[in-house]
């Protein structure tokens, strides 16, 4: 067993200081999950608020005041509909740690890095592999 199997990385700072040979560490592994976990907590609490922003009818009078709100619902539904989405990639994400898939491109098998994990850690394509995937969408329209 490695020393930093049992250590415990608490920032990002630390994470992006461990060398390139412990990338997907149980240590660094830990880290993601824990920081998965956080975002669907934080996405749930999202949902549970619109439920309850929504179930607070307001009757106005006024119909553009009324029009104001209803489209203040619809777009609060549209970036709850994405959240939900976003929880799903999370809990894949969740998955894919737990079989040991997380941090390797699904197309290329190379690193997605640390840095890319950090900013979407939801990802599942390298940088070069999202890039190809999107020039291939432009100029086909998949």
């Amino acid at each position: 067993m490695k020393s930093t199997d049992r250590l415990v990385i608490s920032s990002e700072e630390m994470l992006l200081a461990q060398p390139e040979s412990e990338y997907m560490s149980p240590a660094q592994l830990d880290f993601f999950r824990r920081k998965l976990k956080e975002l669907e907590s934080e996405l749930r609490t999202n949902a549970g608020e619109t439920t309850e922003h929504l179930r607070e009818t307001v009757l106005v009078p006024d119909p553009a005041d009324r029009a104001t709100i209803e489209e203040e619902h619809a777009l609060e539904l549209r970036t709850r509909d994405r959240e939900r989405k976003l929880i799903k990639k999370v809990q894949q994400a969740l998955a894919r740690i737990d079989s040991g898939e997380y941090g390797f491109c699904e197309e290329t098998g190379e690193h997605i890095g640390l840095q890319r994990l950090l900013a979407r850690p939801t990802a599942t394509l390298s940088v070069e592999a999202q890039q190809r995937r999107e020039m291939r969408q432009k100029q086909y329209g998949d």
